[in-house]
């Protein structure tokens, strides 16, 4: 139930008159894409480009990876991409993880990401190789595993500790 259709059918249910008009009654507080939207309102952020770290040490470039792939803007990319690192990033070469690097911080739009690994939308050539190729394979989740969340960082904690 939309507010003014609450507020609407209090008011009425309280006094014999509304100061509510019947065009905001009958109407929606939605600001969808109308054919007149100009989209004027719309703020444009621009982001920095993305820079290749050619003297990042390997452990500290997986770390960022790692912090990047679970902290993104939409869910569905936190749990697949933290889900993908959690699998893969560590046995990543250094090629593999300058192109992860890439596929995850060049592009502006997180939505992209998720077209191009659910194979959605093509993926641009720059995008492709090795690395998209593995996230598209994982995407596709051929073993059925749950996948509902990112993980835990209980696992790295695991990893550290000798047998």
């Amino acid at each position: 139930i939309s507010i003014i259709s609450f507020m609407s059918a209090l008011c009425f249910g309280f006094t014999k008159h509304c100061t509510l008009s019947k065009r905001m009654v009958s109407s929606r507080a939605y600001r969808g894409d109308a054919p007149d939207d100009n989209k004027f309102d719309l703020i444009e952020i621009p982001l920095p480009p993305w820079l290749e770290k050619p003297d990042e040490p390997i452990n500290i470039k997986r770390r960022r990876l790692l912090y990047e792939s679970r902290k993104r803007g939409m869910l569905e990319n936190c749990i697949l991409l933290s889900l993908f690192a959690k699998r893969y990033l560590n046995t990543m070469t250094e090629s593999q993880l300058l192109q992860y690097d890439r596929l995850i911080n060049e592009p502006s739009n997180d939505w992209d990401i998720y077209y191009w690994a659910t194979e959605a939308h093509p993926t641009p050539e720059v995008y492709q190789g090795e690395v998209m190729d593995m996230l598209k394979e994982f995407t596709k989740n051929r073993n059925h595993e749950q996948r509902l969340d990112a993980p835990s960082l209980e696992y790295l904690e695991k990893e550290k500790k000798p047998p």
